[in-house]
């Protein structure tokens, strides 16, 4: 009886060595994607999303412009919107300064707040109605940012802008 219950033994044993072996081949063929070149042939890519690369910004973004400049950014930054603007601004902030407007009389409906800076920090975004806000958004330069917001009737947007350093911000109001 001793024997037979070594063997049993060993037989779990190798069974789990293989089943290990077994996880870990899969474990390599799964991360592995085929492409095709040309010829057809397929070849393996190892995929990961550990490693991925960000890609410097564009430094010129870091300078702020004025201007025929300053339109021309906004226009490439804010996207065009498909349905009808109804409020658009750009501007220059000094550092620690903030900026407040308001928007026309918006009937109501579904709007994109859409949101750009340009600069070396950050910008601050915040679009209220009545005091309640809509959006609240701290945006890295460099960057635009699309927010809905719907609106039950009729109704004025508070836009306020901020940055701690010199900076350029866009937005445009749209309706969806």
């Amino acid at each position: 009886m001793g024997s037979k219950a070594a063997c049993s033994v060993m037989s779990q044993r190798l069974a789990r060595a293989a089943v290990v072996l077994l996880v870990v081949l899969c474990g390599g063929v799964a991360g592995c994607e085929y492409t095709y070149e040309d010829g057809g042939r397929p070849e393996a890519t190892a995929t990961s999303t550990a490693g991925n690369v960000a890609l410097p910004p564009d430094p010129a973004l870091e300078e702020t412009v004025s201007g025929d400049a300053l339109e021309e950014w906004a226009k490439a930054a804010l996207p065009e919107s498909q349905g009808q603007s109804f409020y658009s601004s750009t501007g220059y902030l000094n550092p620690g300064e903030s900026k407040s407007e308001q928007t026309v009389q918006l009937p109501g409906g579904t709007y994109a707040v859409t949101l750009a800076c340009r600069g070396t920090r950050r910008v601050t975004f915040s679009v209220t109605l009545n005091e309640v806000a809509l959006v609240d958004l701290t945006l890295g330069c460099a960057n635009a940012r699309v927010s809905v917001v719907q609106l039950d009737k009729d109704a004025i947007l508070s836009i306020t802008v901020g940055s701690r350093s010199d900076a350029n911000f866009a937005y445009r109001v749209s309706r969806l």
